[in-house]
């Protein structure tokens, strides 16, 4: 029987204190009418924190700019009726006695897959004009539409706090738009936001951190969310060494960052196999910068997401690794996507030691808000 205590440890993230070390990772929905999240949403995310997930991270949610999002029914994170809405599952989730944070996002130059006949009400927005694959599709960012989000960013930060929020995360991986900025190709600016190295390339995220930490209680946690790896490329790289790594990570940790969520595919898979063999991104992160570090990738199941995207049923797999590598210290707290997609009860099985009850992951469950 694995160490399944380590699991359920105390933690403190910035000034918020976590029951357990599970973390719910963010996976858009698109189930909110308009953007507006509803009762069910709200439900929806009650039901993991009576199953006793530690921190929630929402689905990401657009801030106020008119392409910020890719489809119709992703939530939006400015605007009255949206704000109530979030409120609604705020509210719902600290009735369970959960936490819960929203994931702030800017799609930037991302096609929509489940809505490939609508148009957001303004062009999508890039660094330099260019779509996610590199393709030229418009004009370059102007300065002012760059003050415009990183304001964006920090107003949707500013609500999140007053709605009750335990924190905020921002969107910083897998082509989205701040992502985008990080990209030598997809960002050929020759003003302050672009730059020869990708630590000038962070000007954008830098602004947006130290202009949120500036408006929010210190306390209040920011969350990182980043990546090596993009869609259709697991092997990119945005930092080649560790080096490089540290050294953009640092510049991260005093613009105010409280934590790093490094998304891999598979949780298990070294950041830097040609250097060590063990340590994935988020054991990396924790190393270099002591900062709270959060590991994500295919936890308690055998295949990765784009398996599942790709229709494959994914397996239910031991934990005994997460746990060896969680005891080890070498990241703080675990995000778990599909398994609690599936299934709102899985921590309460986990923590029971009922893994006998925990299925396997059928991608039908992309389609259901259970």
């Amino acid at each position: 029987m694995p160490n399944l205590g380590v699991l359920f440890r105390p933690y403190r993230l910035n000034a918020l204190d976590l029951p357990n070390r599970v973390v719910m990772a963010p996976m858009t929905r698109s189930v909110s009418p308009g953007g507006v999240p509803t009762a069910e949403v709200a439900g929806y995310y009650r039901r993991r924190a009576e199953s006793g997930v530690g921190l929630i991270i929402t689905e990401a949610t657009g801030v106020g700019r008119p392409a910020a999002l890719n489809e119709p029914d992703m939530p939006r994170f400015h605007g009255h009726a949206a704000l109530a809405g979030w409120k609604k599952v705020v509210d719902e989730v600290h009735a369970a006695g959960g936490r819960i944070v929203p994931q702030l996002v800017h799609v930037g130059h991302k096609l929509s897959n489940s809505a490939p006949d609508w148009t957001p009400p303004a062009p999508y927005e890039s660094p330099s004009g260019l779509s996610v694959t590199g393709e030229r599709v418009g004009q370059p960012m102007s300065e002012a539409d760059v003050a415009d989000i990183i304001d964006a960013f920090v107003r949707a930060a500013t609500d999140a706090e007053r709605l009750g929020f335990d924190g905020i995360e921002l969107m910083g991986a897998h082509g989205y738009l701040i992502n985008q900025f990080f990209y030598d190709h997809l960002n050929l600016r020759n003003d302050r936001y672009g730059g020869a190295t990708l630590v000038e390339r962070s000007r954008f995220v830098v602004e947006i951190l130290k202009a949120t930490r500036s408006a929010v209680r210190s306390g209040f946690p920011v969350i990182l969310r980043l990546s090596q790896w993009k869609p259709k490329d697991f092997n990119a790289r945005l930092a080649e060494t560790p080096q490089a790594l540290e050294q953009w990570l640092g510049k991260l940790v005093d613009a105010g960052v409280d934590a790093f969520h490094l998304s891999q595919p598979k949780f298990w898979q070294p950041a830097f196999p040609e250097v060590d063999g063990k340590l994935n991104l988020a054991g990396w992160a924790k190393k270099l910068t002591g900062v709270t570090a959060i590991t994500v990738g295919s936890v308690g199941l055998s295949g990765d997401v784009y398996e599942s995207f790709a229709g494959r049923i994914s397996q239910s797999a031991p934990l005994d690794e997460l746990l060896a590598r969680l005891e080890r210290g070498e990241f703080d707290l675990v995000a778990v996507g599909r398994a609690l997609l599936q299934d709102p009860a899985w921590l309460e099985k986990v923590r029971q030691g009922c893994f006998d009850q925990i299925g396997d992951f059928t991608p039908v469950a992309f389609a259901t808000l259970n």
